[in-house]
């Protein structure tokens, strides 16, 4: 049982001046681990919100600290952005006598093939996985090649499992483009997974409009709108099309993070 009185745990996320929600899980995550009193600090940063990734060491009275990820893939944001922003020189950087621990990002462990198996069953429940092409979909950058990497990783793995007929990435910005998924399904069943973080402005906005779910932006989730979710199914193109919420909204993430703080123990010993 993970016990450290004596440190803090920082959770960063990208935050949004555009959607309100969509720093929301990062803080969900965070109280559930205040909730469990493991840590004698627990703090969120944001690099579009407050507190900003800057700022963020000044809240910090411990000497021991551990930095998580609440990034999907290990790309631009976790090995430039961050480690740039907090001052980082490795996974341990010392500032006199504080000790600030860099984790791993949340997105590379390997509880999300399950989590992400889990979304997808909940959101077509009845639906025959062998009937059904089954998309994990990620943003894509030109910034950093390793942004499409991990959505690639959950699909290798899913797909080896044999359980769904078609198991695909794609992406918002690089091919094989979502807006594509039509053409790119082979079954009359298609599951949409978010590779996200949050419900915000990517997966709850752009993509709905890139699937053709919707003809304009819904607006944010938390703004009283009728949720887009509450269309499953849909029926276009000639199929059956389920929307899941984010990855990163499952409850399981806050134990993810916790996870990722025992990993670098067991590695830096």
């Amino acid at each position: 049982m993970l016990s450290k009185p004596d440190s803090a745990l920082i959770i960063v996320g990208h935050g949004s001046t555009l959607n309100p929600d969509s720093s929301a899980p990062t803080f969900d995550h965070a109280e559930e681990i205040v909730r469990r009193g493991i840590f004698g600090e627990v703090h969120c940063a944001f690099w579009k919100e407050e507190p900003s990734f800057r700022q963020v060491l000044h809240c910090v009275e411990r000497n021991d600290v551990y930095v998580v990820p609440n990034f999907i893939s290990e790309g631009y944001f976790t090995r430039t952005v961050i480690p740039r922003e907090l001052g980082l020189d490795g996974p341990l950087t010392r500032f006199g006598a504080r000790a600030v621990k860099y984790c791993e990002p949340v997105g590379s462990h390997g509880k999300m093939t399950d989590l992400l198996l889990h979304r997808a069953r909940s959101v077509a429940p009845g639906v025959p996985p062998e009937q059904t092409t089954l998309f994990i979909v990620g943003h894509g950058t030109n910034l950093n090649d390793n942004s499409a990497l991990a959505a690639k990783r959950e699909v290798e793995r899913i797909a080896a499992l044999g359980l769904y007929a078609d198991v695909q990435s794609s992406y918002m910005e690089e091919a094989p483009l979502i807006s594509d998924w039509a053409t790119l399904a082979s079954q009359p069943n298609v599951v949409v997974v978010p590779f996200f973080i949050a419900d915000g402005l990517h997966s709850y906005e752009d993509i709905p409009v890139l699937l053709g779910i919707a003809s304009e932006s819904p607006g944010a989730a938390s703004a009283g709108q009728a949720s887009i979710f509450a269309g499953n199914p849909y029926s276009l193109r000639g199929k059956t099309l389920f929307y899941a919420s984010s990855i990163g909204t499952e409850p399981g993430f806050a134990d993810v993070i916790l996870d990722q703080v025992a990993a670098f123990d067991s590695t830096s010993r």
